[in-house]
């Protein structure tokens, strides 16, 4: 429910913790126990799990450029490639990709 602040008992906290350390992004695991990335956030640096790197590599740039360029939002592709939709629009923009108007 928005704007209603969930606890996470200690069971699901380390639940939290294995899934991210298996690879699952902050956007995946507030999704599956439905808290904010940025609670997620929180969570994994109060229990000081070392957080990965952001951005996306080069092979994502690519996949991210296909995708756009396929018809995605960059929300969706953000989405895909676990980072913000602002990441994305940066990346395309390095790579000279022009933006689509908000309509499509």
């Amino acid at each position: 429910m928005p704007g209603r602040v969930r606890q996470l008992d200690d069971l699901r906290v380390q639940k939290l913790i294995a899934g991210y350390k298996a690879g699952a992004t902050v956007y995946e695991l507030g999704d599956q126990f439905g808290i904010d990335r940025k609670t997620v956030s929180k969570i994994l640096h109060r229990h000081k799990v070392p957080m990965r790197m952001g951005g996306l590599s080069p092979e994502q740039v690519d996949e991210a450029v296909r995708l756009y360029e396929g018809g995605w939002s960059l929300a969706k592709v953000g989405k895909r490639l676990g980072v913000d939709a602002h990441t994305v629009r940066s990346r395309l923009l390095e790579r000279g990709v022009g933006m689509r108007g908000t309509a499509g």
